[in-house]
C-alpha cells in the first residue's frame, strides 16, 4: 500500500525525533544488563540497595572496633548555661598581689657578750646588756698621725663602757648610737655581727692626744678561722637572701610610678657597689662569704620594711636546712647503686 508523499514525510520526521529517546533507553538497558550479569551478582544487589535506600545503605554507620564510644553528655539543668556560653560576661579574677619576702630579723641579744673584730682582723668590740640598757667597749685600730706607715690602737672613752642609745628599727634591724664626742658611731645589729657607720663629718675618727687616726666603718664580726668550716651553710643562706633582695626590689619598682623608679634603681646599684667595697677587706672573704651574706640579709630586711611587711613573721628561712643523713644500702633489696641514697627518698 502506498501512502501519499506528504504522509511519508511526516512518518520520517517522527522516526527521526524518537531516535534520542530510543538511544537513552538502550543505554539504561545495557547498564541494567551489566548489573544483572551472572559474573557480578553482588554488584547488582548493591546497586539496587544504594539506589532504593535498602539493605546496608539503610543501616547507620558503625564505629570501628576497639574505639571507645563517648557517652552522651548528661542533660543540662534548667537555666544552666551551655558550654562556651556566657564566657565573655564572666569577670576574670585578678591575680593576688605579690607580697614582700621577709627574712628573720636578728635580735639585739645575739651579739651580746661576743668579742667581734673589724673585718675579722683587728680591734675589738664587745656589747653588754644590763637590764634594758646596752653598753659597748671598743678598741679602734688605726695609723699614727705623725707616722702614717705605723699602726696604732686607741680605746674609745678611755676603755670605759660607752652607753648605747636605741634608735629603733627604721631599716628593719635594731640600731644603736654612741654618745662619744671623739668618735660618734651608729651600730646596726646583724646576725652575729655589727655594722658600724661613723656619724661625724668623715669616715675617720682622729684622736689627737693618742696620735692615732682610725677608720671604724665596716663589719665587726668573728675571725676567719671560725667561719671557714661554715662556708657551705653561708653559701646556701646567701642564695636565699639574694632571691629575697631581687623579689623585694621587683615589688618596689612595680609599686612605683614614673620618676620614682629611677632612684630605686640607683639605690640598688649603689648597694651592690657598697657591699663589694665593704666586704673586700674582710679576712678571707672569698673562702667563706660571711660578709656578703650579712650585707645581703640586711638589704632584704630593709626592703621588706619599706614595703610595709610585718618583719615579725618571716616568710623565708635564711638559715640552711639540716643535711639529710645518708642510709646504708640493704644487700639484696636495694636496687640503687652501692652507697647511693634510696630512690624513694630522692
Amino acid at each position: 500500500m502506498f501512502l501519499p508523499v506528504s504522509e511519508r514525510m511526516s512518518a520520517r520526521k517522527v522516526r527521526r525525533t524518537d531516535r534520542p529517546a530510543r538511544a537513552a533507553i538502550a543505554a539504561l538497558l545495557a547498564l541494567a544488563g551489566a548489573a544483572f550479569a551472572p559474573s557480578t551478582p553482588a554488584r547488582a544487589q548493591n546497586f539496587f540497595e544504594e539506589l532504593f535506600g535498602i539493605g546496608r545503605a539503610a543501616r547507620p554507620p558503625q564505629p570501628p572496633r576497639n574505639v571507645p564510644v563517648q557517652p552522651a553528655p548528661p542533660p543540662a539543668e534548667p537555666g544552666a548555661l551551655a558550654p562556651g556560653e556566657g564566657a565573655e560576661t564572666r569577670p576574670s579574677v585578678p591575680a593576688p598581689p605579690r607580697q614582700p619576702v621577709v627574712l628573720r630579723v636578728p635580735s639585739e641579744d645575739n651579739v651580746a657578750g661576743q668579742d667581734l673584730l673589724l673585718n675579722g682582723l683587728n680591734g675589738s668590740l664587745r656589747i653588754e646588756r644590763s637590764g634594758s640598757a646596752y653598753t659597748a667597749q671598743m678598741t679602734l685600730p688605726g695609723t699614727k698621725i705623725s707616722q702614717p706607715t705605723e699602726s696604732c690602737t686607741v680605746k674609745l672613752n678611755g676603755g670605759k663602757p660607752v652607753p648605747l642609745s636605741a634608735e629603733g628599727r627604721a631599716q628593719g634591724v635594731s640600731r644603736f648610737s654612741t654618745g662619744s664626742a671623739e668618735c660618734p658611731l651608729r651600730f646596726e645589729i646583724l646576725d652575729g655581727s655589727v655594722l658600724a657607720t661613723p656619724l661625724g663629718s668623715g669616715p675617720a675618727c682622729t684622736f689627737t692626744a693618742a696620735d692615732c687616726e682610725t677608720t671604724p666603718a665596716g663589719l665587726w664580726g668573728p675571725g676567719a678561722a671560725s667561719l671557714i668550716p661554715q662556708a657551705g651553710e653561708f653559701d646556701t643562706a646567701r642564695g636565699v637572701a639574694d632571691k629575697a633582695v631581687r623579689d623585694n626590689y621587683k615589688i618596689m619598682t612595680q609599686r612605683s610610678r614614673g620618676s620614682d623608679v629611677r632612684p630605686i634603681v640607683q639605690e640598688q646599684a649603689a648597694f651592690s657597689s657598697d657591699r663589694e667595697q665593704a666586704c673586700r677587706t674582710y679576712a678571707r672573704e672569698g673562702a667563706h662569704g660571711y660578709c656578703h651574706l650579712r650585707f645581703t640579709e640586711a638589704r632584704a630586711i630593709a626592703l621588706a620594711t619599706r614595703l610595709g611587711a610585718n618583719t615579725a613573721t618571716p616568710t623565708a628561712a635564711n638559715t640552711p636546712p639540716r643535711p639529710r643523713r645518708s642510709r646504708a644500702p640493704v644487700e639484696g633489696m636495694n636496687p640503687d647503686a652501692p652507697g647511693a641514697e634510696p630512690f624513694a627518698d630522692q
